[in-house]
């Protein structure tokens, strides 16, 4: 009975995909800051309205003249991520209650590969599996459309993050988040003037929600893979958006060979276990956002 509905393909079930969710968001700095949406299979397009003017004040009688608009889309359409690995057939045959808390297990740690995923395919453009740069995602990442840098001082990294704000406040935009890697989180910790710690709230390898008034996260996958981004900051909330399309998927393969390594599932006792996801994600506006990078890093 268990291994019947073991074995064949099932999706989750409602709570388990918000469960599921819940600790992609915990774990992921893009989906912390920023606002998951949903998205369609075939993807969303999003208009961003540029006013040049000012509002205008008239008189009676008097003419109503246009004001400047510039209308920018942004197409983001979902692409495929997945895990899957070959356990032992074992399980099936344990009870229902077994079973259903070795898939939920997978699934956590899904969720996990799934929240570093979106980061590192988001902020560097790459194959999370691979470490190479992904054709299938192309430009839609922070290190190929932001090109405001800031280089990067462990001595000063209030001075970075000020001159980051400036860069894009100066063209009268918002910045409400910081994503930090783990060396500039150190250097906020291990920074002092007069003696005295200016950001004791890094003290100790902690992670506050927010620091003079920014939403924050620190994350190793900002400087994953020999990047060179040391923090990212801007309008996480507003301008980057995200979203999953469909259900997620849980497969229990028992047949075959689905993973093409030559070994058939049946002949060894095994089964094999696969997620899937469709997930995208959009910059409205690379302005919004600056790179605190190593120095060579501005590419």
């Amino acid at each position: 009975m268990a291994g019947n509905v073991l074995s064949r393909g099932e999706l989750f079930p409602e709570e388990l995909i918000e469960g599921l969710f819940s600790k992609v968001t915990g774990k992921s700095s893009l989906a912390k800051l920023s606002g998951q949406i949903p998205i369609a299979f075939n993807g969303n397009e999003f208009f961003t309205f540029t006013m040049d003017d000012e509002v205008n004040i008239v008189g009676e009688n008097e003419v109503k003249p246009a004001g400047k608009i510039s209308i920018a889309p942004r197409t983001y359409r979902p692409l495929k991520m997945e895990y899957g690995a070959r356990v032992s057939d074992e399980f099936l045959y344990g009870s229902e209650e077994v079973g259903i808390n070795i898939l939920k297990a997978f699934a956590e740690g899904y969720a996990k590969k799934l929240a570093k995923g979106l980061d590192l395919a988001a902020l560097h453009g790459i194959n999370p599996r691979t470490g190479t740069k992904s054709t299938i995602i192309g430009s839609n990442n922070f290190a190929d459309q932001v090109t405001q840098t800031v280089e990067f001082n462990m001595a000063e990294p209030d001075d970075n993050i000020q001159t980051a704000v400036d860069l894009i406040q100066g063209s009268e935009r918002e910045v409400n988040g910081l994503i930090l890697a783990p060396a500039f989180a150190s250097a906020l910790a291990n920074y002092k003037v007069n003696g005295i710690s200016q950001f004791p709230e890094f003290r100790w390898g902690r992670v506050p929600e927010a620091t003079n008034g920014l939403r924050v996260d620190v994350n190793s996958t900002v400087s994953a893979n020999q990047a060179k981004e040391r923090a990212i900051i801007g309008d996480f909330a507003n301008l980057f958006k995200w979203g999953y399309a469909k259900q997620i998927p849980m497969e229990v393969i028992p047949y075959g060979d689905p993973d093409q390594s030559g070994q058939d599932l049946k002949a060894h006792n095994q089964v094999y276990i696969r997620c899937e996801t469709y997930i995208g994600w959009a910059l409205m506006d690379p302005e919004s956002f600056a790179r605190i990078v190593e120095a060579g890093g501005e590419g």
